[in-house]
C-alpha cells in the first residue's frame, strides 16, 4: 500500500475520532476501501492494461517485435517489377534520375509527393552494405542513398507493395539489388 493512501487512512481516523467513536469506524471503512480501489488499478497486469494506458517507457510486444524485424532498414521483396528495394515495413523505395546518384533535386513541393527516406544504417539479405549511405538534403535532413541515388517513398502509395510511383514522368523508378533503375 502507498504511502500516500495510509497517510490518508490515519488523516480520516483522526478526523473520526474528533467527532466520535461511531464516525471512527465508518470513516476507517471507507478509507480502506479507497485503498482498496487504488491498489487494484495498480496492480492491474500488462495484460489487462491498454497501450495507450502504458507509460511512454513500457513497450508492448508488438512494438517489441517491430525493432527486433527492424534490424534492417532496407531490404529486397519480390513484386511483378522484379526484386526491388522496400523499407522494413515493405513500403516501395524509389530513385529519381535527375539526382544523378548525387545531391537530391527532389525540392519543395516535389517532397511532399515523393517524401525522403531519411538516413539509414543497416540493409537486409541481398543488398550491398557497402552500397548504402546518406547525403544531406537541402533541408538540412540526412537522406539515405543506395548505389549513391538519395531515396524516396512516394506519396501516393497506399499501403505495403504498392508500386504507384514506378515510371511517374519517366524519371521515378524502383530499384534493384545493385542498386539501378528498373525501367
Amino acid at each position: 500500500m502507498s504511502k500516500r493512501l495510509w497517510a490518508v487512512l490515519i488523516a480520516l481516523a483522526f478526523v473520526a475520532a474528533a467527532c466520535g467513536a461511531d464516525d471512527v469506524e465508518d470513516a476507517v471503512e471507507t478509507a480502506e476501501e479507497a485503498v482498496e480501489d487504488e491498489m487494484s488499478d495498480d496492480e492491474m497486469s500488462d495484460d489487462e492494461m491498454s497501450d495507450d494506458e502504458m507509460s511512454d517507457d513500457e513497450m508492448s510486444d508488438d512494438d517489441m517485435d517491430d525493432m527486433s524485424e527492424g534490424a534492417a532498414g532496407l531490404q529486397l521483396a519480390s513484386t511483378d517489377l522484379g526484386d526491388i528495394i522496400v523499407d522494413i515495413h515493405g513500403n516501395t523505395i524509389y530513385l529519381f534520375t535527375p539526382d544523378a546518384q548525387s545531391t537530391p533535386t527532389c525540392l519543395d513541393g516535389c517532397v511532399d509527393n515523393w517524401p525522403l527516406v531519411v538516413e539509414t544504417i543497416e540493409v537486409g539479405e541481398g543488398l550491398d552494405a557497402d552500397l548504402l549511405g546518406s547525403v544531406e538534403h537541402p533541408s538540412g535532413v540526412l537522406q539515405a542513398t543506395y548505389n549513391g541515388w538519395p531515396l524516396y517513398y512516394f506519396a501516393n502509395d497506399a499501403a505495403a507493395g504498392d508500386t504507384n510511383g514506378q515510371g511517374v514522368n519517366d524519371v521515378w523508378f524502383v530499384i534493384d539489388a545493385a542498386g539501378n533503375a528498373i525501367s
